[in-house]
């Protein structure tokens, strides 16, 4: 739980600033993770909507406003 938006802002505003962006790097991770999860015979799914009602499910829950209680900003 953040207790304090404005420091966790400015944390957040700062670890963007210095994070590099490198998209070599991100391709390369991406391309190993498939590798590996061919390997382990993960992919490609045998039944590509097989588990989509979970995944519909969570993205309504997730996507779904909630006002919070006063006092939060």
């Amino acid at each position: 739980m953040i207790r304090d938006v404005k420091i966790w802002r400015q944390w957040e505003a700062q670890w963007q600033r210095s994070a590099r962006f490198d998209p070599e790097e991100n391709l390369k991770v991406f391309w190993t993770l498939l590798e590996i999860a061919r390997s382990l015979g993960a992919w490609p799914p045998k039944d590509p909507l097989e588990g989509i009602e979970n995944d519909i499910e969570l993205a309504r829950k997730v996507n779904t406003y909630v006002k919070p209680p006063s006092g939060y900003s």
